[in-house]
């Protein structure tokens, strides 16, 4: 399997396309004082889109992202982009990290340096991680897949594959939140003779299986979950129905309109996240234009968002009398959009360590990247 460094290079008239679409932003109405509440809020988007119009600097961020190792190779036949950091102690554990929608691996670029060089940065060598995170395919400098069927099931055989015949880790640890938590799920199950452990910021494995004649009875904690999840859903639901029923219809309007695009992903980084409705509380505005650029530039929000549709096909679950037997880790923030109680969890998972954090939600890595690292260390510091 050819590997080859790769450098993060856009080229001067994509950027400048974007500027001009930016410059000509046809702005929708808005019902007076509804804030926040039929979606992204006008003010705010207006703000963000002129300071991406007149102050963001791509090329720094560019730069920045390329004081990373990047490389590419094919897997499935599938072009796939990674960042490959070594780490910096005495035996560092392989650590394939797998982000979600709306993210990228952008969104660990707080946490690369903690794993990878614990000791310059208040931790313990022997800590050390060498850390892999890919771009799922069609998310980001990764291929758009040409084929139906790419989904969950199908990154977690291909990260097996660049793990261990690509990379030559034949055991290695994994981690993962939103979709990466259920690729992550499917390497822990598929893979347990060469997967250390998993630690997942997000309860993906759904235990309705064991719901069955034999199995317990859900407690309080639970049915609350289920009702909770419920409501979630009506209430906050609709992008994941369009992106699974008709993503393609979609697109056409959020790869053409940049203004678009950040509205539609912003909306979520607010949503689900500990910022007490302050966007910019948890997230600056080059963070979250950098997220809004790396789609554009690489026209895959459209293949992104088709993701949805392919697991909403065939969705990878276990079946009934199936669990993750591997140790397994949850680190649960109080605002993640899917927060089950540990009895959940246990139906289908090995739990070893759960922890429960005071602060932060689904984007971890962003919002609290210490307190996420120092879990990732805790858990597997065991496993070594």
């Amino acid at each position: 399997m050819p590997i080859a460094p790769f450098k993060v290079e856009v080229a001067d008239h994509i950027l400048q396309d974007l500027k001009e679409r930016l410059d000509r932003t046809r702005w929708p109405d808005e019902i007076p004082g509804s804030g926040w509440d039929y979606g992204s809020n006008l003010d705010y988007i207006r703000e963000l889109v002129d300071y991406w119009r007149t102050e963001f600097d791509w090329r720094s961020q560019e730069e920045f992202i390329n004081t990373f190792s990047h490389f590419k190779t094919t897997v499935n036949g599938i072009g796939i982009h990674f960042i490959h950091e070594k780490g910096k102690g005495p035996n560092p554990m392989p650590l394939v990290i797998t982000h979600g929608w709306p993210g990228t691996f952008f969104e660990m670029h707080k946490i690369i340096p903690l794993l990878t060089d614990p000791s310059s940065h208040g931790g313990d060598a022997g800590d050390a991680f060498d850390v892999v995170v890919p771009s799922m395919p069609g998310y980001g400098f990764s291929d758009q897949p040409v084929e139906r069927g790419v989904d969950v099931a199908t990154v977690g055989d291909m990260w097996a594959k660049l793990m261990m015949e690509g990379l030559g880790y034949q055991r290695f640890a994994a981690q993962g939140g939103d979709w990466g938590a259920m690729v992550t799920n499917k390497l822990g199950f598929s893979y347990p003779e060469n997967v250390i452990g998993i630690h997942s910021t997000f309860v993906s494995a759904r235990p309705t299986p064991y719901m069955g004649p034999g199995s317990r009875e859900l407690t309080e904690a639970e049915e609350a979950h289920l009702r909770e999840r419920n409501e979630w859903t009506a209430a906050e639901g609709g992008y994941s129905h369009i992106q699974g029923t008709k993503p393609q219809t979609l697109s056409y309007g959020l790869n053409d309109s940049p203004a678009g695009l950040a509205a539609w992903i912003v909306e979520k980084y607010r949503s689900w996240s500990d910022c007490g409705g302050d966007v910019e509380s948890r997230f600056s505005k080059d963070v979250l234009l950098t997220t809004a650029t790396i789609y554009w530039v690489t026209q895959t929000i459209n293949s992104s968002t088709r993701f949805y549709y392919e697991n909403r096909r065939k969705p990878w679950n276990l079946a009934k009398d199936e669990r993750i037997d591997v140790p397994c880790a949850i680190a649960v923030f109080p605002y993640e959009i899917n927060s089950p109680p540990r009895e959940w969890a246990e139906r289908c998972y090995n739990v070893q360590r759960w922890t429960v954090m005071p602060s932060g939600g689904h984007f971890a890595a962003l919002e609290e990247p210490t307190r996420l690292v120092e879990d990732i260390r805790g858990f597997f510091r065991g496993l070594r």
